[in-house]
């Protein structure tokens, strides 16, 4: 994984799918966590952003995934355990296999190493807690073109 631990904070570099499908998209989280996140994860050293998605779709989720375009490039500010976070996340649109909705499942559970994760679909216009929250507002309308959206935006 792509992380960098300095006095003043850590850096990482993630990836992420957006996947929507009929209103709903597919979130995730730790249990027991409270809030949601794009699913994906960090890349790898020499690993391109793509497959890094495929991989981790399938390793977390059993889920084999077609990466589509590069939707937001993001700079993503944020405390979590007393550790400061400097993120650059890559977002791109994904299309899951039509059986990741067998029977209308709107939750399932996967696996990230020995802790369990829950992915849910979620209704674009009853989004739960949801990190980086800026993109809550967004999911909805996807950009034509790609974004690079810093957040929280830098002080004026």
């Amino acid at each position: 994984m792509i992380i960098l631990d300095t006095p003043s904070g850590r850096f990482t570099y993630r990836v992420a799918g957006i996947a929507i499908v009929d209103g709903h998209v597919l979130l995730h989280k730790a249990v027991g966590q409270d809030y949601w996140i794009l699913p994906g994860g960090r890349a790898e050293l020499m690993e391109q952003a793509s497959a890094t998605l495929r991989r981790e779709m399938l390793e977390e989720a059993g889920l084999h995934v077609n990466v589509g375009r590069l939707v937001w490039v993001t700079e993503n500010f944020f405390a979590e355990n007393n550790i400061r976070y400097h993120e650059i996340g890559l977002y791109f649109e994904m299309n899951t296999p039509t059986d990741s909705l067998t029977g209308r499942r709107l939750s399932f559970l996967g696996q990230e190493g020995a802790e369990s994760i829950e992915f849910r679909w979620c209704p674009l216009d009853d989004l739960p807690m949801f990190q980086p929250q800026f993109l809550a507002g967004r999911l909805a309308r996807l950009p034509t073109a790609t974004e690079h959206v810093v957040d929280p935006p830098p002080l004026s």
